[in-house]
């Protein structure tokens, strides 16, 4: 049995992009070996490049409620989770820690680097007087699944994914009682956007 790497926690900044894009591709490639059960998952993943995780991270670190914590070994970043501190519902004040994103590469699982994340995660939330932990994953994610019943989650939630243009697509569909019909509102809000984007992006004058 291998010896358990010694592991290094620290909070993410704008400059891990590149490592971050790379430990996200790393687990997607691994993910593509659950088969096609895991298609709905690979399906929302979409490599971006270092300088749009770069803005991406510093728009997530700007908000007070959010923390990203990285998990290193010999100067690599080998592991990630994301930290949310919010309330139960919008109309009580109860506290809870939102754990998403519990990125652990390939050659460093089994190796106690995400215990020691969420470990690291719950004493964040305890710091923020969070009275319940939720960890949000993949659903056709069996192993992070596995661990998690073992030391004791519960099930409380199901999240559903859907394209927006499809999702208005549809529901125009059906209050119209005409699919050809939704599906032209759906192109044209499409392009609206598209264009609305090009012109916010060119140069000034």
């Amino acid at each position: 049995m291998s010896a358990r790497p010694h592991i290094v926690l620290r909070d993410a900044d704008r400059e891990d992009a590149a490592a971050l894009v790379a430990l996200w591709t790393e687990c997607f490639g691994a993910s593509q070996d659950e088969g096609s059960e895991a298609f709905t998952q690979q399906a929302l993943w979409r490599q971006p490049g270092v300088a749009e995780a770069a803005s991406a991270l510093e728009l997530t670190l700007g908000r007070p409620d959010k923390r990203i914590i990285v998990a290193l070994v010999d100067g690599e970043i080998i592991g990630a989770t994301v930290c949310d501190v919010t309330t139960l519902t919008p109309i009580n004040l109860t506290r809870v820690l939102i754990v998403t994103e519990i990125q652990v590469s390939p050659r460093f699982r089994r190796k106690s680097v995400a215990s020691t994340l969420l470990s690291a995660a719950a004493s964040h939330g305890e710091d923020h007087n969070c009275e319940i932990v939720i960890a949000a994953i993949p659903v056709h994610s069996r192993e992070p699944h596995r661990y998690l019943t073992k030391i004791g989650f519960n099930q409380i939630a199901v999240l559903r994914a859907i394209q927006s243009s499809k999702l208005r697509s549809r529901l125009t569909t059906k209050a119209t009682n005409s699919r050809d019909t939704g599906r032209l509102i759906a192109v044209r809000r499409t392009l609206r956007r598209r264009q609305g984007h090009s012109r916010s992006t060119q140069p000034r004058p």
